[in-house]
């Protein structure tokens, strides 16, 4: 099992914007998992909103149906299962291993513990490269359903393609926000 629980493939750009539609549409209808098991379904909805929570200027992960989209491309693309779902389930062994439950069923801080310890990279112990491997590509597959979906894009703020009709370089206050002087 961790030797599944490794990176997977996030999906490009242009075939994330489709499963968007799709997932929306789906939702529309009243989405039913395709891949996930009830078990894993409830643990994806939960991690989703540790990742990107509800906050003052937008819905959390769910809100945004990232699990539907994450199922979606699981069913679409059946080669990302088996490092998804062994990530899943190394979460639920760790979990039992340090507090006798599996992940959903753990207090907030100690779903933190573990998730601390493969969040972060630089701060990991080798032995947890795996899952650190896993949980990144997690994270990132969360980004990409969250910010192709409607509540993500209306968070960044995306225009589309509108007209620019003279370029003045990157506003002052953006520089300034960012702690550095504009170039003159």
């Amino acid at each position: 099992m961790a030797a599944a629980a490794g990176a997977f493939m996030i999906p490009k750009p242009a075939e994330a914007a489709r499963v968007a539609q799709i997932v929306a549409r789906e939702r529309r209808r009243g989405y039913a998992p395709k891949v996930y098991t009830p078990h894993e379904w409830a643990t994806v909805s939960l991690l989703v909103d540790l990742i990107i929570p509800k906050d003052t200027v937008s819905g959390a992960a769910t809100e945004a149906a990232v699990p539907e989209f994450m199922d979606t491309m699981l069913d679409l693309e059946p080669g990302m299962r088996t490092a998804h779902r062994g990530g899943l389930a190394w979460l639920d062994d760790e979990s039992h291993r340090r507090h006798q439950h599996d992940f959903v069923d753990l207090a907030d801080a100690e779903r933190r513990e573990i998730l601390d310890a493969i969040a972060y990279p630089t701060r990991a112990r080798p032995e947890m490269a795996r899952a650190v491997a896993w949980f990144s590509s997690f994270r990132a597959f969360t980004a990409t359903g969250f910010f192709t979906s409607e509540i993500g894009v209306t968070d960044l703020g995306y225009q589309g393609n509108t007209v620019v009709p003279e370029w003045t370089g990157c506003p002052a206050e953006n520089y300034s926000r960012l702690g550095v002087s504009k170039p003159s």
